[in-house]
């Protein structure tokens, strides 16, 4: 199992849970998305759609903690770009 890969989807399930905490309706959309490019990946192992919508959460939630510098932790935002970074290195 490819580790990059797999570093990309933990990273996702916690955006997922940091949209969920974040609780809402504006980020129902790329949550909602985001969880099915999780569920798409366990299928079939294509990480296109966890690269995808990993980049637009990472953008929207940097923008939320820009913002609200509490609402969104360090950790989630940097385990996400390094990441979206190990997978362009790929």
């Amino acid at each position: 199992m490819n580790q990059v890969n797999e570093n990309l989807k933990k990273n996702c399930v916690d955006a997922v849970t940091a949209f969920q905490k974040l609780n809402k309706k504006e980020f129902i959309d790329i949550q909602s998305k985001l969880k099915w490019c999780l569920g798409s990946y366990e299928y079939d192992k294509n990480p296109e759609g966890l690269f995808e919508y990993g980049i637009k959460s990472l953008d929207t939630l940097k923008k939320v903690k820009s913002k609200e510098p509490r609402k969104v932790t360090k950790k989630v935002i940097d385990g996400l770009e390094k990441a979206i970074l190990s997978y362009n290195e790929n």
